[in-house]
């Protein structure tokens, strides 16, 4: 497994090496150009048998017969006890720059105790944003992500029953009030702040331009003057830029996935010199009760003579190794190797190592 890990390491250093220029597109976010979130709750149909119990969900017989009502059919002191339907929170994203007619893509959530929305139908569902305004109106089919099977003393799950999706499930009804071709300025935001970056990107855009339009704010901001680019439009200036390559610089990181044992560590990592001792302690307890009986028609009494057995075992480990000074990702490596140590006892090491100053990187851990 360690090794594994390792090559893991070793074949990211000519990847990361290569990695090379990227769009500015794929950096930054540019100001007003990002998606709304909605949100809806409504109910599902069709279900087989695998709908909410009505008496633990009472919200899902309510929005039923608010929705029969509006339909015409008046349900008023009925006692409502179908097992095919399921209430639902609806979530969706209003992509920048959609238009009415639109087609978006949902997710459908079922907030009471339905087993599964396989095969469901979302009845007609008004999608809001934050500032209560419906934006789109959701309806379909449902393609769950998972299925459910249950017998009289058995079940199986697979996946998530309860949760799916709706390809281009709603239509998109009010745009967005934003007038993009009226900007003077634009700010390009980048996704990880960073100076040398963001000074990169104000060359770039400078040199395509071949004079000052972009000016560098701070390490997450690049403003750029809209009439100094001469363009036709904000729109003109952006489809200019977005395609500009920079390489950006990145900041040392080893991340740490503490559930599968991954380790993932960036080309920029350095280790000051260190020794390094790793060790296993295994404390052993094996319980095996003697049973005592009398012999044949003396009138004893059978007994339970506990026995009892504690062991201590201290594995030999690596004793005191020394990781020299990285001056690469794959002396850094080398040196990590050199403990033989296996990969949960590696994370351990690492832990340590940043808590003597001597990991000159980001640590984080999942």
């Amino acid at each position: 497994m360690i090794g594994r890990i390792l090559l893991l390491w070793l074949c990211l250093v000519p990847a990361m090496a290569l990695a090379g220029p990227i769009r500015i597109k794929d950096l930054v976010e540019f100001d007003g150009v990002r998606g709304n979130d909605l949100v809806g709750y409504g109910l599902v149909v069709g279900l087989n048998g695998t709908g909410d119990g009505l008496r633990n969900a009472p919200f899902t017989e309510d929005i039923m017969s608010n929705i029969l009502e509006r339909l015409g059919v008046n349900v008023t002191g009925e006692q409502l006890r179908p097992k095919n339907v399921a209430a639902v929170f609806v979530t969706a994203t209003l992509p920048p720059f959609a238009r009415a007619g639109g087609r978006i893509d949902v997710t459908v959530s079922a907030i009471g105790d339905a087993k599964s929305l396989l095969g469901g139908t979302l009845i007609m569902t008004p999608l809001t944003g934050a500032d209560g305004q419906i934006y789109a109106v959701a309806q379909g089919s449902i393609l769950a992500g998972g299925v459910s099977a249950q017998g009289e003393a058995a079940s199986v799950v697979q996946g998530v029953p309860t949760a799916g999706v709706i390809p281009s499930g709603a239509r998109v009804e009010r745009e967005l009030d934003f007038d993009f071709a009226s900007l003077r300025q634009l700010r390009l935001a980048l996704r990880e702040p960073d100076f040398t970056t963001a000074g990169r990107i104000e060359q770039a855009i400078n040199g395509a331009f071949g004079r000052p339009v972009a000016a560098m704010l701070d390490a997450g901001t690049v403003l750029l003057d809209i009439p100094a680019t001469r363009q036709a439009s904000a729109a003109h200036a952006v489809g200019r830029i977005e395609n500009l390559s920079v390489e950006p610089e990145q900041r040392a990181r080893v991340v740490v996935d503490q559930r599968s044992g991954t380790i993932v560590m960036g080309a920029d990592v350095r280790i000051s010199r260190v020794a390094v001792s790793q060790g296993n302690l295994t404390l052993r307890v094996e319980e095996a009760p003697l049973v005592v009986q009398p012999n044949p028609f003396s009138g004893g009494e059978t007994i339970v003579v506990p026995r009892s057995r504690a062991e201590i075992d201290q594995g030999q480990g690596v004793g005191l190794a020394e990781v020299t000074e990285g001056t690469s990702l794959s002396e850094v490596v080398a040196g990590l190797n050199a403990l033989g140590v296996a990969p949960r006892d590696m994370i351990d090491i690492l832990k340590s190592i940043s808590a003597a100053k001597a990991l000159h990187a980001e640590f984080i851990v999942n």
